[in-house]
């Protein structure tokens, strides 16, 4: 949930039974954290364990290194469940297994999930096309069809915003649901109020993909600013994309830019660059983000009890 995960949102997800996952450069570079402290600090807000995001493309050395220093100062402060996303994942399994840890893995597709059980991960995260931030082509019963028979747990990344879908999900075959744009409209998170307003009063399909922020298709809201702003990435920008030598570089210059982007339209109501995902339909109020778990899990217990 990059930008919007600051420490007390995740801790709040933890503390109420989920699996708070924290994103370093959100952490860091939004919020403002020494990492180590930042950690420290979501510690002291909840003794519940919490994960963390490993976005794990090497566009540059430099980049890596400091992943590298998270993922081991995450280790050392007892986190032991990791998200990986945007490359192959071998190295953090590597890295984390020694210490007890779990790896889950972000896939789109089938062969993107093989590619992660090759490196040992012990789940895979299927992010549909409903889904906020990078969405993919497949929709929720046809990525299950495609990932649920490869023997480790499956979780539903996309689409889920009321405790009626999340149940759904589990009814499919997934084994749990991840929340992305659900917690954006909580109390606890430091998103805009306008940001918070204007999930609660979209439809799902003033949900659009934009190439501009990252060179990769990502859920934003359609607001005025991204329709000045456009969809499409430029024709110099797409054969760059496409090209085994430059995409990374390409990549790593459309994330700068859009970090800035997306770090200054957290706050400011001006800016308008808003990710989330088509759930943005089944959320009609801001409430605790442990009011959201506690609803979740009553809707589990009426799953099995029934």
């Amino acid at each position: 949930m990059y930008p919007c995960s600051n420490p007390e949102l995740v801790a709040a997800a933890s503390e109420a039974g989920g699996i708070g996952i924290l994103q370093p450069l959100s952490l860091t570079y939004v919020h403002g954290y020494d990492f180590r402290e930042g950690l420290r600090y979501m510690k002291r807000l909840t003794s519940r364990p919490i994960g963390m995001n490993a976005l794990i493309e090497r566009a540059s050395r430099k980049y890596h290194e400091r992943m590298l220093e998270w993922i081991d100062i995450a280790l050392e402060e007892g986190v032991r469940f990791f998200v990986t996303s945007l490359g192959k994942p071998r190295w953090v399994v590597d890295r984390v297994s020694p210490h007890g840890g779990v790896v889950y893995h972000d896939v789109t597709e089938r062969k993107w999930a093989l590619k992660g059980l090759e490196s040992g991960v012990d789940g895979l995260i299927a992010v549909n096309r409903r889904a906020g931030g990078h969405a993919g082509p497949r929709g929720v019963e046809e990525l299950i069809g495609e990932v649920g028979d490869l023997g480790v747990p499956v979780v539903c990344a996309g689409g889920v915003g009321t405790p009626a879908e999340f149940t759904r999900a589990l009814e499919l075959g997934y084994a749990g649901v991840q929340l992305g744009t659900r917690f954006i409209a909580t109390s606890e998170c430091t998103a805009s109020d306008a940001y918070k307003r204007a999930i609660l009063d979209a439809r799902e399909e003033a949900v659009v993909l934009s190439e501009r922020l990252t060179g990769v298709p990502v859920s934003v809201l359609n607001t005025p600013y991204v329709r000045r702003m456009g969809l499409k990435a430029g024709p110099v920008a797409k054969r760059l994309l496409r090209g085994s030598r430059t995409k990374h570089w390409m990549r790593l210059l459309y994330s700068v830019k859009s970090f800035w982007q997306l770090k200054r339209s957290l706050t400011r109501e001006d800016r308008e660059l808003w990710q989330a995902g088509k759930s943005v339909a089944g959320i009609s109020e801001v409430v605790p983000a442990g009011e959201v778990v506690r609803r979740y899990a009553e809707a589990l217990k009426h799953f099995f009890r029934d």
